[in-house]
């Protein structure tokens, strides 16, 4: 809403808001971007269609627009689809 409707800001400062920004105020030195030695966490996406609908009332709504989500290296939802792989980790600041 705020790239695509609002043009509060662009697309590439919302993903830098998203990705590299937090990743490098919590000290995570190897994610947040895509760079060789770097943790594979990708998320692809249409820009054209991404929307999150999650409300209030149900907060447990998954976004449209989300091809594919990659965790540690290992693809979490492929096509849209959710697979049984659970590569996630609890991330500590400085890790």
């Amino acid at each position: 809403m705020y790239v695509r409707k609002l043009n509060v800001i662009s697309l590439v400062e919302a993903i830098r808001k998203m990705t590299s920004l937090p990743a490098s105020i919590l000290g995570l030195s190897n994610r947040g971007k895509i760079k060789k030695e770097y943790v594979a966490d990708l998320v692809i996406f249409n820009p054209k269609t991404i929307m999150d609908k999650a409300t209030w009332d149900e907060p447990h709504q998954y976004p449209s627009g989300i091809s594919w989500v990659i965790v540690n290296g290992k693809v979490a939802i492929d096509h849209g689809e959710g697979s049984k792989i659970l590569s996630g980790k609890v991330l500590k600041k400085h890790e």
